[in-house]
């Protein structure tokens, strides 16, 4: 009976003295209050009523969601929306001694982790712009992580990311900043407009320049094929009165008799042609005499050029 009940008891103080510690977490052991030593994950075994599991720590990575705001050098409110991700530094046992002792709870912990990203994030934003904030995500959050590791550090934590997923200003910085948006835009849409028209006159007074060019090129042309017909027009009028003025001569015929001809045939062709138009015709002796002698000088100049 005695052997059954010391047996039980043996049985219950090893039962007691089992303990399981979860894979991604540690235990921490004490002794009437003084830290003894670090459980791994798996199943151990310590003394009852004499070590103490003080303290269960997850080494595994955590998470955690941040919104605060921030002032800018310029006294604009910033609105900061944030994700950060840390975890336990190493598993050894002076960084697990950290984790478990250097604050009283978890909630004094969080506080003091969440005021410390929240201050470093405001003094770096207190150094610039308003204007200037949207352009630096990449640079908070390194300032960030260059302020905080060696803190975290003596914690027995590290800072694995920081990720800003939103910054917003107050609603008039807001609307001040689109309707510098949009004036931007349109001066941009002005200036491309301007520069389509100032293409489109440009190639258009090309264009007109180009067929003003060609017209008078081709007027050039056409006024130097005119003189050349009416020059071998006249050319071959004069060659013609100069044979018939010969042929008359062999026949012993008066040449005048040609130019009266001429000249007749000429009154003729205005007076068929002239289309209602008045012609005053000079037709006494002394007009006929000088028109005439006019022939004539018309007749010699001809059998200048034929002889050349």
């Amino acid at each position: 009976m005695a052997a059954g009940i010391i047996l039980g008891i043996i049985v219950l103080i090893i039962l007691l003295g089992l303990v399981t510690v979860n894979q991604g977490s540690v235990a921490v052991v004490t002794v009437f209050g003084k830290y003894r030593r670090i459980l791994r994950p798996g199943l151990s075994v310590r003394i009852p009523l004499i070590e103490k599991i003080y303290k269960r720590i997850s080494i595994q990575n955590r998470s955690m969601e941040l919104q605060f705001q921030a002032i800018t050098q310029d006294q604009a409110n910033v609105n900061f929306s944030a994700m950060m991700l840390y975890a336990v530094l190493n598993h050894d046992d002076n960084t697990i001694q950290n984790v478990a002792f250097k604050f009283v709870d978890e909630r004094n912990f969080m506080q003091a982790l969440v005021r410390s990203v929240e201050g470093s994030v405001r003094a770096f934003v207190a150094t610039k712009r308003q204007s200037e904030i949207l352009q630096l995500r990449m640079e908070i959050i390194q300032h960030v992580k260059e302020q905080l590791d060696q803190q975290l550090e003596e914690w027995g934590f590290h800072l694995l990311d920081l990720q800003i997923n939103d910054i917003t200003f107050d609603e008039a910085i807001m609307r001040s900043m689109a309707q510098v948006v949009a004036s931007n835009n349109l001066k941009a849409a002005a200036e491309n407009e301007g520069q389509a028209l100032l293409i489109t006159k440009t190639k258009a007074a090309e264009a007109d320049g180009n067929a003003i060019k060609i017209s008078a090129e081709a007027e050039k042309l056409a006024a130097k094929l005119r003189g050349e017909g009416v020059a071998l027009f006249r050319e071959e009028v004069a060659r013609g009165m100069a044979q018939a003025a010969r042929e008359m001569e062999s026949a012993n015929l008066d040449a005048s008799f040609i130019l009266f001809s001429m000249w007749t045939d000429a009154i003729k062709h205005f007076a068929e042609n002239g289309k209602g138009n008045t012609i005053f015709l000079d037709g006494s002796n002394d007009a006929m005499q000088r028109t005439m002698l006019q022939m004539q000088s018309t007749i010699k100049g001809s059998n200048i050029i034929e002889k050349k």
